[in-house]
């Protein structure tokens, strides 16, 4: 996914606690930070996907977390898979300060993440999902970009899109979106709490 956000041209500042993981994507041309609220330092941008509710609210929320650190035109974009709840909890505390925030997670597999084909379900304003489109276009399909709703929207869906896949009523979600330049992003590891993408 990092890969293919510096390959449509996008600047990334990148941290993941697996230094290998880091590593890859700067041998592609990105900065490495020393910790999240480093990369996430001056960022229009911030993406990140983590394993669990528990550690995005840990990474967003709170005095240290980076909602409190950022300014309020920073967009960010939570591709992780996590309960609905915790996104709507993070979703309003972003908006409370008048940051945009979106629940994104993915689906379509490792090969649609190395292809840059990617669906995203996202749950967020109106607003949010514009700004997010053209970011997210640089790693999922155009006709793949989904708006849900309001925040954790997105995780609704992509619960709905697990349990229908597989079933004679699989489902690919889709939608629109158009080209961008971000400054910088900041995640984890491109895998769901499960440890590998699933459809």
């Amino acid at each position: 996914m990092a890969k293919n956000l510096l390959a449509a041209g996008h600047s990334l500042t990148v941290f993941d606690l697996v230094e290998a993981a880091c590593a890859a994507v700067a041998a592609e041309g990105a900065s490495i930070a020393a910790s999240a609220a480093e990369a996430a330092q001056g960022a229009d941008v911030i993406i990140s996907m983590l394993p669990a509710g528990k550690h995005v609210a840990g990474t967003f929320l709170g005095e240290d977390g980076l909602l409190a650190k950022v300014s309020s035109d920073t967009l960010i974009l939570d591709a992780s898979t996590i309960d609905a709840a915790t996104a709507r909890r993070v979703g309003e505390a972003a908006a409370e300060l008048g940051i945009d925030f979106m629940d994104t997670p993915v689906s379509g597999g490792v090969a649609a993440a190395a292809a840059g084909t990617l669906a995203f379900m996202c749950g967020g304003s109106t607003e949010s999902f514009a700004r997010a489109k053209p970011i997210l276009e640089g790693m999922g399909g155009a006709e793949k970009i989904f708006h849900a709703g309001p925040a954790g929207a997105g995780q609704v869906a992509k619960a709905a899109n697990n349990m229908l896949a597989g079933s004679p009523y699989d489902r690919h979600f889709g939608g629109t979106g158009h080209g961008s330049r971000p400054r910088a992003g900041s995640g984890g590891t491109i895998r769901d709490h499960e440890g590998e993408f699933r459809q």
